[in-house]
C-alpha cells in the first residue's frame, strides 16, 4: 500500500546528545577532550550497547544510561576512575533534570518540512523520562508533528510493538503504511518490525554495517530513502 506517515525516534534522531556537557563534565575533572571526539565515541558506544538492549535491558533504566556513558569513555581513552565517576555523576544529575538529549537535530526541521510537503502524517515515539514533548515544543518543533507518543507517560517502551501500534492508530494508518526512523537496532528496528512497520537504521559513522535494514547517514539521507518509496 502507498506510504502515509513517517515516525520518529526522539534521541540521537530528531533530538541530538548535549556532547558539550559531556566534554565539560569531563573537562572539569582535568580531561581535555572535544565535542568532535566525544560524538564519535557516543556513535560506537550506541553499536556496543545494543546487544545489551537486545537482552530486554530498558533503555531508561540507571545502569544501562552508567554502561553507555561508561562506553563513550572507553571509546575516548579515558580510563573509569575516580575523577570519571566525579564527571559521570554530573552527566547524569544533567540527565536527570534536563535530558542529554536536549539539541535539535539540524536537519530536523528541513526534513520535517520536506515530509509534510509530501502530505505525511508525522509521529514520534520516544523512549524517555516524561519531557520529549515539552522540549519538541520548546524548541518549535511541535508543529511538524501530529502526536508524540512518551514511554514514560503512555506506560509501554520499545521494543514492545504496542507502542507502535499505538503510534499507527493516532496516524490513523496500517502498518505498512508507514515507516519508523531511528538510531539503536534492537529498540527500533525490531520493535517497529515486531509491529510490520518497515524501518530506516540512522548510521551516522557507517558502524552497522552487520544489520539487515536499509540505512542513512542522517535525516535527510532518511528522508530520501522513505521518499523513494513514494515515487
Amino acid at each position: 500500500m502507498a506510504l502515509k506517515a513517517v515516525l520518529f525516534d526522539a534521541g540521537n534522531t530528531v533530538m541530538l546528545v548535549n556532547y558539550a556537557v559531556v566534554a565539560g563534565a569531563l573537562a572539569s575533572e582535568g580531561f581535555d577532550i572535544q565535542e568532535d571526539l566525544v560524538r564519535e565515541a557516543e556513535y560506537r558506544a550506541r553499536v556496543r550497547l545494543d546487544p545489551i538492549l537486545a537482552r530486554r535491558n530498558s533503555t531508561e533504566a540507571p545502569e544501562i544510561f552508567r554502561t553507555y556513558i561508561a562506553f563513550v569513555c572507553e571509546g575516548l581513552g579515558v580510563e573509569w576512575g575516580a575523577a570519571v565517576e566525579r564527571a559521570f555523576r554530573q552527566i547524569a544529575e544533567y540527565n536527570r533534570e534536563h535530558n542529554l538529549w536536549n539539541q535539535p537535530n539540524p536537519q530536523a526541521r528541513a526534513v520535517l518540512e520536506r515530509l509534510q510537503r509530501r502530505n505525511l502524517a508525522v509521529g514520534m515515539i520516544s523512549n524517555s523520562d516524561g519531557s520529549i514533548e515539552r522540549m519538541i515544543i520548546r524548541h518549535g518543533l511541535d508543529a511538524y508533528f501530529r502526536f508524540v507518543l512518551d514511554s514514560h507517560v503512555v506506560g509501554v517502551e520499545k521494543p514492545d510493538p504496542r507502542i507502535f501500534e499505538m503510534a499507527l492508530e493516532r496516524a490513523g494508518v496500517g502498518p505498512d503504511e508507514a515507516v519508523y526512523v531511528g538510531d539503536l537496532y534492537s529498540i527500533d528496528v525490531v520493535g517497529s518490525r515486531a509491529a510490520g512497520l518497515d524501518a530506516v537504521l540512522l548510521d551516522p559513522a557507517g558502524l552497522w554495517g552487520h544489520v539487515d535494514c536499509p540505512k542513512a547517514r542522517d535525516l535527510s539521507e532518511a528522508a530520501t530513502i522513505i521518499l523513494e518509496r513514494l515515487s
